[in-house]
């Protein structure tokens, strides 16, 4: 006999479309120090509820102090472990981070836009560590194929600024908003310059459009060097957007949860310190949580930092 209790097969397929997590492609190469790349993407977009699915662009040989080399693979391995797997899953959102070789951002420049109306969020890294000519050819196949498909561009203010307007003759370093304007030209629409040097004791983030700043955050410097940072903000907000959020509140609560990272981040070996980007996974007292019924998760509460009050 049929149990008339039992849930029907519509019931158990409408549940698991509400529990279902929003799915994120990230197209980043492997870090072996477990500091930046696809194991910031995976651990960062995990904590924003998210899930992961990532694309292997090539592999860094590096440690927590430098990175020494980097082989990309080939455009058609990348490309074919894209497709595959969005043949299958649909996507919210993705993001690119450091890919390795103009061919790999070919391939994913195609990839975006076949998928035209899922947004993309760009981070571009320090590239000093290679060399000079590899560099200017990724950067200009990066501005030619993926910045017009780009939603949101993420990288450091100096790393932005070398980039974008290497003939700048300002007595001052250029504003958010002129980054963000020499990003549009090549069709952003935001931008996120991180590391906005505003004092001695502090620097700054802004969100800004060619039009206007849209969001800023001061914080104190830290007196440690870290290394994966950008990737865990970029994730953060890719995640978060793929989640629902509007950008401004993405923005900020990606802003705080990459401030309690580097608050409770650690030097797992004898270079730069990592972001912890599982603090709130580990046990804590009580007192702590702030509550005793709350939970783990009352403790990350974005209403409790406003923008313009993080502190790294």
């Amino acid at each position: 006999m049929t149990d008339p209790t039992a849930p029907s097969p519509t019931d158990i397929a409408d549940a698991a479309e509400d529990v279902s997590l929003p799915c994120v492609m990230v197209f980043n190469t492997n870090d072996p120090s477990g500091a930046g790349g696809l194991a910031a993407d995976v651990t960062a977009m995990s904590s924003a509820s998210v899930h992961v699915l990532p694309v292997l662009t090539g592999t860094y040989v590096r440690d927590t102090t430098e990175i020494h080399d980097h082989y990309a693979l080939d455009e058609e391995a990348v490309s074919d472990q894209a497709r595959c797997a969005l043949e299958d899953i649909p996507v919210a959102a993705f993001k690119v981070g450091f890919v390795g070789s103009p061919e790999n951002l070919a391939a994913i420049a195609e990839i975006t836009t076949d998928y035209a109306d899922v947004p993309v969020v760009t981070y571009m890294p320090d590239l000093s560590w290679w060399d000079e000519l590899a560099i200017d050819t990724y950067l200009d196949a990066c501005v030619e194929l993926l910045l017009p498909q780009t939603t949101v561009l993420v990288g450091n203010h100096s790393t932005l600024c070398r980039w974008l307007l290497p003939d700048w003759e300002g007595d001052k370093p250029p504003p958010p908003r002129e980054v963000a304007r020499a990003a549009a030209v090549h069709g952003v629409p935001y931008t996120l310059v991180t590391g906005f040097n505003a004092a001695d004791q502090y620097l700054e983030s802004h969100l800004a459009s060619p039009e206007t700043v849209l969001a800023s955050a001061r914080y104190e410097r830290f007196e440690a060097t870290f290394s994966g940072a950008g990737d865990t903000l970029s994730a953060a907000l890719c995640a978060l957007i793929a989640g629902g959020s509007d950008l401004q509140a993405a923005c900020a609560e990606a802003l705080t949860y990459l401030d309690q990272c580097l608050d409770a981040g650690f030097q797992p070996g004898m270079g730069h310190a990592v972001p912890d980007r599982l603090f709130w996974a580990h046990d804590e007292t009580d007192e702590d949580l702030g509550s005793a019924d709350g939970g783990p998760g009352s403790a990350i509460d974005p209403g409790d930092f406003p923008l313009d009050t993080t502190r790294h």
